[in-house]
């Protein structure tokens, strides 16, 4: 409603030109139809026509208006002047003709007979509206183009596609439709972020694949989600296989990102809760940071979006705030969704420091602005290892919930991770002494503990008994040399900081005891850990 009450605005008080940010361009006049019925715009009622390099103008229906005089954009310009009475010219696809590095001949031209349109066009009842799915706009005109971004469908229209669909297949006995209201809500939320195309397209693929609609199509609408990621070419769409039971210790966090679960539904905006914003880890490296951005996604079901900062940065000027503003774009357009930023420091490394031109600072501000006032649910997972690098701005609350400190493992946390890592090469944690081989690895990181078990492994292997022992894992765990050890200075002022910087994502050992199991942890214990 806002969009439309914005554009009834513009073209009210005579902008001259409006810049629609969309791809949808049926959905688009479809709008603009509305807008021009409204009664505010009745006491002058504007005729849309709409142009195309292919046809000239014409009007919604397909009537030919101007065909061939009218297909050159100077020629549909000459046009858009000399048309008498009020009146909406919506142009699709324009802005190439305005690139001087596309349209080299001709882009002076037009450029300026925009110029002297303008006046114009202000002195008259007509308004000149570009319809692109990107931004782009001669500095020339910058000063009188008004953007404005069409948002994606809500939840209604989403709803009126599916029931449409059900309605459209109802009388064929072939065709199965099992959906209570509970089934259709999950299918028109799991639709959000999609173009009114794309949902009819995968909600089509679905009932061609089972014949029918079910509540498990949802999965289905899901993989349409991560072909628009992909095309994106910025974020990436990473399968999130992995879950919390994967994942040894970090108790706090665990029960944190629980709650936080549950604060995506309906029934939390009711109670007057905001939809979550995201958490940052920060901590040692190799202790499972990244490994619990994958888990959140899997135990939420949600889309894991991996946005790698680097990918941002381009030669050209505005390249690489066009990049960012995309990929937030193409984040929330596939919202509710997790998105992980890996590494954070080293893709804000340029701030501040004047080579790039400010780029990489503007870029920056581009995400904190992004990280207050987004308004769809994109829970954001930053991870890092070096705090000293990260600008303070960027930890306050309103941007990230809370800042997690993920240390290196207790020895009990040791004993769970070994036995998830022994688990998965199909050995029973039961047939070792895990309490020699925790003893043995103290300091050691998660991703430290997998290699040792790896090393011992071949140790086993190349031995005539080809059969792994304690005495393999230890033997391992004595020759590998920790970052704990290597790097301990550094290690130690991680710790130091993040004693009245963060909360720690372990129950403390002291704690450990008087906490109740998490339910993951309950689920996974083969045998009692008494450490």
């Amino acid at each position: 409603m806002e969009f439309l009450n914005d554009l009834a605005t513009y073209i009210r008080a005579g902008y001259p030109i409006i810049n629609i940010l969309s791809s949808e361009e049926d959905r688009a006049i479809d709008r603009l139809e509305d807008v021009l019925r409204r009664p505010e715009l009745q006491k002058h009622p504007r005729e849309l026509l709409i142009w195309s390099i292919s046809r000239g103008f014409t009007t919604p229906d397909g009537r030919v208006v101007a065909g061939d005089e009218s297909r050159l954009p100077e020629q549909s310009l000459a046009l858009v002047a000399k048309r008498k009475g009020p009146a909406l010219f919506l142009f699709k696809d324009f802005h190439p003709y305005l690139d001087e590095k596309k349209n080299a001949q001709n882009a002076s031209l037009l450029i300026r007979l925009l110029r002297d349109l303008v006046p114009h066009l202000k002195g008259s009842l007509k308004t000149l509206v570009w319809l692109s799915p990107v931004q782009f706009i001669p500095p020339e005109l910058e000063k009188d183009v008004t953007i404005v971004d069409m948002p994606l469908p809500a939840e209604a229209e989403y709803r009126e596609i599916l029931e449409n669909i059900i309605q459209q297949v109802g009388n064929n006995p072939r065709v199965l439709v099992d959906l209570d209201e509970d089934a259709k809500d999950e299918i028109v939320k799991a639709c959000q972020g999609l173009t009114r195309s794309e949902a009819e397209n995968a909600l089509a693929k679905a009932l061609v694949s089972h014949e029918g609609l079910r509540r498990e199509d949802v999965r289905a609408i899901l993989g349409e989600k991560e072909q628009i990621i992909r095309k994106s070419g910025i974020l990436e769409y990473t399968a999130s296989v992995e879950s919390f039971l994967s994942v040894g210790g970090l108790g706090n966090l665990k029960r944190w990102l629980a709650q936080r679960n549950e604060a995506f539904t309906q029934k939390a905006r009711d109670f007057g809760l905001p939809n979550p914003r995201g958490v940052m880890l920060v901590g040692v490296p190799g202790c499972g940071k990244s490994l619990c951005a994958k888990a959140v996604a899997a135990e939420w079901e949600k889309p894991l979006l991996k946005f790698d900062l680097g990918r941002v940065f381009g030669s050209l000027v505005g390249e690489s705030e066009e990049r960012m503003r995309k990929a937030l774009e193409v984040a929330e357009g596939v919202a509710p969704a997790v998105l992980w930023i890996d590494e954070l420091e080293k893709g804000l490394s340029g701030i501040g420091g004047g080579g790039d031109g400010g780029v990489a600072t503007r870029v920056f501000g581009n995400l904190l602005t992004w990280m207050v006032e987004k308004t769809r649910p994109v829970f954001v997972v930053a991870t890092a290892n070096d705090i000293s690098r990260l600008p303070p701005e960027l930890l306050r609350k309103g941007r990230i919930d809370e800042v997690f400190f993920v240390d290196l493992p207790t020895p009990r946390e040791r004993a769970e991770i070994l036995m998830i890592h022994l688990a998965r090469r199909q050995r029973d944690s039961s047939e070792f002494d895990l309490r020699a081989i925790v003893d043995a690895s103290d300091g050691f990181s998660g991703a430290e503990l997998e290699e040792l078990i790896i090393d011992a492994l071949h140790a086993a292997f190349a031995s005539a008994e080809r059969r792994l022992t304690t005495a393999h894992l230890v033997d391992a765990a004595r020759k590998l040399i920790p970052l704990s050890r290597s790097r301990r200075r550094e290690i130690e002022l991680l710790r130091e900081w993040a004693r009245t910087n963060a909360r720690p994502a372990a129950i403390p050992p002291e704690e450990e005891g008087a906490q109740p199991p998490t339910d993951d942890a309950s689920r996974r214990r083969q045998r009692r850990i008494d450490f």
